[in-house]
């Protein structure tokens, strides 16, 4: 096993740089992700309009995190097995129905969380 190389503070610098790119190219190429930011856009403009309290905020800021880490890890899935082959393969698409369907449940999960949040104040 190779021995870890020291911290240094340029390659955490260079980690954030590769991270910023992944999130970049979570927007540019799936359309989903437009979506979530629109939702995300309609929670947090929701919140700030009704002056939620901060255990809401923080309630919504996970429920949002939980859509956008699954929408990332789906896509990452989705960009693996595209390099393994184009070919349709049954395993691979059961993993990418498995991974869309995970976003599926976040997001359902996300828009209870903002029901139950945000009746309250509107009623």
């Amino acid at each position: 096993m190779k021995d870890p190389q020291p911290f240094r503070l340029r390659d955490r610098q260079r980690s954030f740089g590769y991270a910023w790119r992944g999130v970049v190219t979570l927007f540019r190429t799936q359309h989903n992700a437009w979506i979530h930011a629109m939702a995300t856009t309609l929670v947090c403009a929701a919140g700030r309009l009704l002056s939620i309290s901060a255990d809401d905020w923080f309630r919504l800021v996970v429920a949002i995190a939980i859509v956008w880490t699954a929408e990332g890890f789906n896509t990452a899935l989705e960009f693996l097995a595209d390099a393994v082959t184009q070919d349709e393969h049954p395993l691979i698409k059961k993993a990418k129905n498995v991974a869309a369907g995970a976003v599926l449940i976040s997001a359902i999960g996300a828009a209870i969380i903002g029901l139950l949040v945000f009746v309250p104040y509107v009623l």
